[in-house]
């Protein structure tokens, strides 16, 4: 998903919550007194990262108790990403979407590639940080996000940080799939699952950041993430949009996906794949209504659709032709419905070789 973020880190000096929602998992979370390393998860974007720097914030207050103070030094230096003893490791990429960017970082030249992953120097990085001094005696806290962005190298360097912590040292990540971490990672940190807000919660809180359309479909695709409902909002699919979208897909319409960021259209797509193959097998849909779905796909071919989805967004930031490569993505979703007419295709084969 596009677009700048340059979200705040914990509780504001006004003693806001960056997320009303995280109160209570932050509760829970502070309850885990002895545990040294915590994993925050949820299958969508629920704010987890949110809560792990407010946790951090919580560690390192002066003030602590059952949320961090936000007016005490500390508080505002982790407000403001400046305190000593606070260290966030985040890919490259997220970096640039928070704008957490100096005015000579390498990575606003317009040739770089952010990466999407946590790189071993990064780890070896936080793991020198571990071993100076504290500035205070509340120690240090490191955030790693998202915990899938380790690779197996960085991950692997991270493990007798994780068992044998030097000093108050305190480590939290934040992530969506603890099975996509190493069995040894898994093993040596304690997890706790952040829940979605509810369906009025999050209406609201939409509403207090001044959208004023029907959500329900957004949320629904979003599995009811607030967060991600936002973006999807910003990035043009309101509920209508997001509606009609499987209905052009199998008639091989992309015209209402080009222009949008590529991971967000091919999430989106891999959506409209998942709902199909669930109505093919005689489920019902997870994201969309089943009425919105064209009946008559073939599974098989849904399966191979998902596969090729899949493998694009293991590389969204391959330097693909982004229309083209759209175009042929739902080019070839069609062809899962071949009672569907299919739109002639501009500009010659949409084939994914065409779309490089």
């Amino acid at each position: 998903m596009a677009g700048g973020d340059s979200r705040p880190v914990g509780v504001s000096p006004s003693g806001e919550m960056p997320l009303p929602w995280l109160r209570e998992p932050l509760l829970r979370a502070l309850r885990l007194e002895r545990s040294h390393a915590l994993l925050l998860h949820a299958p969508q974007d629920a704010g987890q990262f949110d809560l792990a720097l407010t946790l951090a914030q919580a560690w390192l207050c002066e003030h602590p108790g059952q949320a961090p103070c936000g007016r005490c030094s500390a508080c505002r230096l982790v407000h403001q990403r400046s305190h000593p003893d606070l260290r966030i490791v985040v890919p490259e990429a997220l970096r640039v979407r928070f704008e957490w960017l100096a005015e000579d970082d390498p990575l606003l030249r317009a040739s770089a590639k952010p990466s999407r992953e946590i790189k071993i120097e990064q780890v070896r990085d936080a793991i020198e940080w571990t071993q100076r001094s504290a500035s205070s005696t509340r120690g240090r806290s490191l955030v790693i996000h998202p915990a899938e962005a380790l690779n197996a190298h960085s991950a692997s360097a991270l493990l007798k940080t994780l068992e044998e912590p030097p000093g108050n040292l305190r480590i939290v990540m934040a992530g969506s799939d603890p099975q996509r971490l190493l069995p040894t990672l898994r093993s040596r940190v304690q997890r706790l699952r952040v829940e979605m807000p509810d369906a009025k919660q999050a209406k609201a809180w939409l509403s207090e950041q001044g959208v004023a359309v029907q959500t329900d479909r957004a949320l629904a695709v979003c599995g009811g993430s607030p967060l991600a409902t936002m973006m999807l909002l910003e990035a043009g699919f309101d509920d209508a949009a997001l509606a009609a979208l499987p209905s052009a897909v199998a008639r091989g319409d992309a015209q209402g996906l080009l222009g949008k960021p590529v991971p967000l259209v091919v999430d989106l797509l891999q959506r409209v794949a998942h709902d199909a193959m669930a109505r093919a097998a005689g489920a019902g849909a997870r994201y969309f209504d089943d009425a919105a779905l064209p009946a008559g796909a073939t599974l098989s071919a849904l399966a191979q659709w998902q596969r090729e989805l899949l493998r694009v967004a293991a590389h969204d930031e391959h330097p693909w032709h982004a229309a083209l490569l759209v175009e042929a993505l739902v080019t070839n979703g069609a062809r899962c419905w071949p009672r569907t007419a299919t739109p002639a295709r501009r500009g010659g084969d949409h084939s994914l070789h065409s779309a490089r």
